[in-house]
């Protein structure tokens, strides 16, 4: 029972970072599993249905914004990754992770430089990453409005390093990324994290 984990957000500059563990079988069909960057949105959701649908096991895991400002995208990535896998029921026997570093603590691992394109596993958990925290921006672009995060999902766009410029950070921007830290004090809002 192998485990594919991938996150979702990492160069963002605003909202939090997230992953996803997933655990496959024949029933999920392969059709479709590509990374998350290759596959529309609306590719992204169809596909999303069908591994809830037929997957062993999946599993999301966040890492909110204080997290990264306090810890660093790095290690709040791999928190999230490690969230995700423990969520896991059942327990995977292996994880396979995209990129070339993994939590520690997860037991037995392997990570995969392009496994998002190269292991249909990890593909998987990198569209459940990527459907997850786009739904969860979405919601942000609400509590903080004005700064394009519906449409940028929180990546620097024109109009997001526009709307920073303008108004300064909110509360979901990440403090120390360098286009949000060059501006201006922080936008107050009664909305804190995540």
């Amino acid at each position: 029972m192998i485990a594919g984990v991938d996150e979702a957000g990492r160069g963002a500059l605003a909202g939090p970072v997230t992953a996803a563990a997933a655990m496959l079988d024949g029933r999920c069909p392969e059709a479709g599993l590509n990374d998350s960057k290759q596959l529309s949105p609306a590719q992204r959701v169809r596909v999303e249905a069908q591994i809830k649908e037929s997957a062993v096991a999946w599993a999301l895991g966040w890492a909110t914004v204080a997290e990264i400002n306090t810890h660093n995208i790095l290690h709040a990535s791999l928190l999230a990754m490690r969230r995700a896998v423990a969520a896991l029921e059942p327990a995977p026997s292996a994880v396979w992770i995209d990129g070339n570093q993994a939590p520690q603590d997860i037991g037995v691992c392997r990570t995969v430089v392009g496994g998002d394109q190269l292991q249909p596993v990890i593909s998987a958990a990198s569209i459940l990453a990527k459907v997850a925290r786009d739904r969860w921006m979405l919601e942000l672009d609400e509590r903080h409005p004005g700064y394009d995060l519906a449409a940028s999902k929180g990546y620097g766009t024109l109009a997001h390093r526009r709307a920073l410029a303008d108004f300064g950070p909110s509360a979901a921007h990440r403090a120390h990324f360098a286009p949000v830290a060059r501006c201006r004090a922080p936008r107050q809002s009664g909305f804190v994290d995540f």
